[in-house]
């Protein structure tokens, strides 16, 4: 058992100014701890970084399927998205497949993201609705998974079939009994494991494809519709978009509120975790970039590396006054 390290720098100047702690832990094939910061035994909540976790029984169960969901959906089923156009559109439409409203939704209204968006609402004097929260996509999976079910309406409630399918689902694939739950930000139980439980559960989704069994094969379609629609898993300016861009799809990444971060890595059968301790994104950010270097699929010369990983920290009048790094264990 150890505590968190030292994963991320801010320097002003030639003066270490901050520094972020976290904990990090790529796991091989098998769910072997290859390499480890910090404590891979840490209970963390991996809030929106499971999203591809809770989005199994949807595929699973025969709904998508049964729906005629297409690839771009299932990479909404795993989004944190930015309420653009580009998003909301789809889940519009999904959601009228479905014969449903913005009310059967039981994650909240939320101003998107997206600035066009946001103006867009401001303009006319109204307000958000639900479809532009973050989530809406895993929500239509799981009124999806609803209706293929028949539940009741609130099924964002714990003892809910569909959330009894993401819990069975995610202790499976994390290899761990999870220790309890909160309540996330979209309503949803968001279940606790540990950092290496969660790098286990992306290295599931890494060597999904040595697989024929059920799951396996759900675990493969929702990492391939991520690589293929990044756009749709973050937005435009968001880290997982533009780093999966750089890496030609060749690997699925997953941000999740304070500060998580994980990786699917197929090529390496690799799966990563990370959580920084004091939640900040700049420290996520860089620490992701900075582990998908060193395993080699990401180019550190890339812009979008850069921008995450080595950030210049510039003032008000656009002076440069600092910059911010990866730790030389993390290089």
């Amino acid at each position: 058992m150890s505590g968190p390290v030292d994963l991320v720098e801010v320097w002003r100047g030639d003066i270490l100014e901050s520094v972020h702690q976290g904990h990090a832990v790529v796991c091989g094939p098998d769910g072997e701890v290859i390499e480890a910061w910090g404590d891979a035994e840490a209970v963390i909540f991996p809030r929106s970084s499971c999203k591809m976790i809770q989005a199994l029984p949807l595929i699973e169960s025969g709904a998508a399927d049964a729906h005629g969901l297409g690839v771009a959906q299932l990479a909404l089923s795993c989004a944190s998205h930015q309420g653009a156009h580009i998003h909301t559109d789809r889940v519009q439409v999904w959601l009228d497949t479905l014969g449903l409203s913005d009310s059967d939704f039981r994650c909240g209204p939320q101003w998107p993201g997206d600035i066009p968006a946001r103006n867009e609402i401001i303009r006319a004097h109204a307000a958000p609705y639900q479809i532009h929260n973050n989530c809406s996509g895993k929500h239509a999976g799981f009124l999806t998974l609803n209706r293929h079910l028949g539940g009741a309406a609130d099924y964002e409630l714990l003892d809910h079939p569909v959330q009894q399918a993401g819990k069975a689902a995610f202790e499976d694939v994390t290899g761990e009994t999870s220790p309890g739950y909160g309540i996330d930000g979209c309503s949803a139980p968001n279940f606790a494991t540990s950092v290496h439980g969660l790098a286990r559960a992306m290295s599931f989704f890494a060597t999904a494809h040595d697989r024929s069994d059920a799951r396996s094969k759900a675990a493969v379609r929702l990492r391939d519709a991520m690589t293929a629609f990044p756009e749709l898993v973050a937005g435009e300016t968001r880290a997982c978009t533009d780093l999966m861009r750089a890496m030609d799809g060749r690997v699925a990444i997953k941000t999740g509120a304070e500060a998580v971060f994980v990786a699917i890595i197929p090529e390496k059968r690799m799966g990563v975790a990370l959580k920084i301790t004091d939640g900040s994104t700049r420290a996520s950010e860089a620490a992701i970039a900075a582990i998908l270097v060193k395993l080699g699929v990401l180019d550190a010369d890339h812009p979008a590396t850069k921008a995450r990983m080595v950030p210049e920290i510039r003032n008000w009048r656009g002076t440069l006054c600092g910059h911010i790094k990866p730790v030389a264990a993390l290089l």
